[in-house]
C-alpha cells in the first residue's frame, strides 16, 4: 500500500486535494497538520473523509512546520485518535504520553536526517516496548549499503514496520520495503511538494515502479551510475515490463565511482538479478563480473551485468546498438551503401561509448580515427584499440564519411551547442549523435541542413536497452513499445 503525504495551508485546500486523491484511488493518506497555518480543525478534516488516514504533525526538529507549543501538538494528536483516525504517527519519545483508546493504529516514529545508525536493531528493540501496532524507522542513506541495512531489518522484523531510506541514494528501499514486509511506503502528492528528502510522487511509485504489483518473487534490476537522477532507463525498461507482462521492476541506483564494488556486493543480499551500467562505472564494472564476454574485453567496458547460472555474465549492447543504429541510417539514405567496410569514421571522446564506437566500427571494417578534449584521454584510447588520432583543435580537417557524437555536448540543458561546426559538415557523411536528451541536437539539425544522413541516440538508446531486455528477461524487446515511450517522455521533458 502508499501512503500519500498531503501538505496545505489552508483547511480549504487539505479537503480538496484529499478529495482528488480519492478520485486517483488512493488507499491511505497521511495529514500533514504541521502544515496549516492555523490551529488544525481534526474534526473538519476527518469528518466525511474520503479515504483512511494518517494523522501526523511533525516537530521543526524533525523537519516539520509546526509553530505551536508541544502540550498543543500532543493535544491534537490525542484529538485524531478520540476522533477516530485509522493511524496516527508518534514520535519515540512522546509515545508512553499519548495512550491507545479506540481502533486508532498507533505508528511509532524514528527518524534520522543525517544518517543510518549502525544500532538498528537497537532502536527498533527499544520501539518494540512502546506498544506499536507499526515501527516506522526511516534514516538517511550516505551511501547505497546503507539500503540494504534497513531492509534487512524489515525483512526481519516480528513487529510489522516501516522502514526505508531518504535522500537520493534510498530510491531502491523505498520502492523494494514492501517487499520485504513494510505494510506501506510514503510517496508525495506531486513534486512541488517534497515532505521528505527524496519522497517519490505517488505517480512514480504507484505507475512507474508499480509499488502495489511487487512481490516476493518479483525481480529486480536497475541502472548504477552516478548522476543517475535524470535517467531515463527505469522509465524505459519498466513499461517494457509492463507491456508484455514480466513480473519484475527497474530502479534507479545512485552508486558514486569509488563505491561501486562494496554496493554491488552488499546488493547481492537483495537478489538483485541485472544492471544497466552507465557513467563512471562502464570500465570499472568488469572487476565485478565473473564472466565477461569477448566483447567488452575487447572494449574494455561494459554497460550490462546480467545474473545466470548464478554468476554475473558483462557484455556491452552499446556495441552492436551502434553498429546497426548506423547500418539502419545507412539503408534509409538513397545516396549510401549499408556498408563499413573501408569506411573513414571519425569519433569525437574517448569515454566508454567512445570505446563501443570505435571497436564496433573496426570490427566491421572501418578506419577509426579518435579525438577528444583531453588529449591525453584520447591519445590512450587509440593506442589501446590501434587506431588513428587526431587533435581536438583540428577535427575539422578530418576528412571523413561517418561522424560520431559520443561526448555529452549538446545534451540538455546545454541544447545550443554542437561539439562540430556546422561548416566542417558536407553532404556525403552520416552524422550519428549518440546524445538522445534531446533527441533533435544541434549537430543533427545542422547536418540535415547541410544535406547530411543522420542517426540519432535515441534511436541507439532504445536499441541497446532493447538487448538488455532480452537479456534480462530472455523475452523478445516490445521495441515499437519502447521507442514512443521514450519519444514521448522527452516530448514532455523538453516541452
Amino acid at each position: 500500500m502508499i501512503c500519500i503525504s498531503l501538505g496545505r495551508t489552508r483547511h480549504s485546500a487539505f479537503l480538496e486535494g484529499h478529495q482528488h486523491l480519492a478520485e486517483l484511488n488512493a488507499e491511505l493518506v497521511e495529514l500533514r497538520v504541521d502544515w496549516i497555518r492555523k490551529r488544525p480543525d481534526i474534526g473538519r478534516l476527518l469528518k466525511d473523509r474520503p479515504t483512511p488516514v494518517l494523522v501526523t504533525c511533525r516537530r521543526p526538529e524533525d523537519r516539520g512546520r509546526w509553530s505551536g507549543t508541544e502540550e498543543q501538538r500532543l493535544a491534537l494528536l490525542r484529538e485524531a485518535i478520540i476522533a477516530g483516525a485509522e493511524y496516527v504517527d508518534i514520535e519515540e519519545d512522546v509515545a508512553k504520553t499519548i495512550p491507545r483508546y479506540g481502533d486508532t493504529k498507533r505508528i511509532v516514529s524514528y527518524h534520522n536526517f543525517d544518517e543510518t545508525p549502525l544500532e538498528l536493531s537497537e532502536i527498533h528493540q527499544r520501539m518494540t516496548q512502546l506498544d506499536p501496532d507499526i515501527i516506522k524507522i526511516v534514516t538517511m542513506a550516505n551511501k547505497p549499503s546503507d539500503n540494504v541495512r534497513i531492509l534487512e531489518m524489515v525483512r526481519a522484523a516480528e513487529v510489522p514496520t516501516i522502514g526505508f531510506c531518504m535522500g537520493e541514494f534510498g530510491t531502491i528501499s523505498r520502492i523494494l520495503c514492501g517487499q520485504m514486509g513494510s505494510p506501506f511506503t510514503y510517496a508525495g502528492f506531486s513534486s512541488e511538494r517534497e515532505m521528505a528528502p527524496g519522497q517519490l510522487t505517488f505517480a512514480e511509485t504507484r505507475n512507474l515502479y508499480r509499488f502495489n504489483k511487487i512481490a516476493k518473487d518479483t525481480q529486480i534490476f536497475g541502472v548504477i551510475g552516478d548522476p543517475i537522477v535524470h535517467s531515463l532507463s527505469p522509465l524505459l525498461h519498466n513499461a517494457a515490463f509492463r507491456e508484455v507482462g514480466f513480473d519484475g521492476v527497474y530502479l534507479p541506483l545512485r552508486i558514486p565511482a569509488d563505491n561501486l564494488q562494496e554496493s554491488l556486493q552488499e546488493y547481492e543480499k537483495l537478489n538483485v538479478s541485472g544492471y544497466s551500467v552507465t557513467i563512471p562505472h562502464k570500465e570499472a564494472v568488469l572487476e565485478f563480473a565473473d564472466v565477461p564476454d569477448e566483447q567488452s574485453e575487447t572494449i574494455g567496458a561494459a554497460n550490462t551485468l546480467f545474473k545466470k547460472d548464478n554468476q554475473w555474465h558483462a557484455t556491452n549492447t552499446d556495441y552492436d546498438a551502434i553498429a546497426e543504429t548506423i547500418v539502419a541510417a545507412l539503408e534509409k539514405s538513397p545516396t549510401h551503401v549499408a556498408d563499413l567496410a573501408g569506411r573513414r569514421v571519425l569519433i569525437l571522446g574517448a569515454g566508454g561509448v567512445a570505446r563501443a564506437a570505435a571497436s564496433a566500427m573496426q570490427q566491421r571494417g572501418a578506419t577509426v580515427v579518435v579525438t577528444n578534449r583531453t588529449r591525453q584521454r584520447g591519445e590512450a584510447l587509440a593506442a589501446e584499440l590501434e587506431c588513428l588520432f587526431v587533435n581536438w583543435a583540428n577535427r575539422g580537417a578530418e576528412a571523413c564519411e561517418i561522424l560520431i557524437n559520443c561526448t555529452s555536448v549538446g545534451m540538455h540543458p546545454d541544447i545550443n551547442k554542437s561539439p562540430f561546426e556546422d561548416y566542417w559538415l558536407n553532404e556525403d557523411m552520416l552524422v550519428f549523435d549518440t546524445v538522445y536528451t534531446p533527441e533533435n541536437t544541434l549537430l543533427l539539425k545542422d547536418a540535415r541542413a547541410r544535406g547530411c544522413a543522420t542517426a540519432s541516440g535515441l534511436e541507439m538508446f532504445v536499441r541497446q536497452a532493447a538487448q538488455q531486455f532480452k537479456l534480462f528477461t530472455g523475452q523478445e524487446p516490445p521495441l515499437d513499445h519502447m521507442t514512443e515511450t521514450l519519444r514521448r517522455a522527452l516530448s514532455l521533458t523538453q516541452s
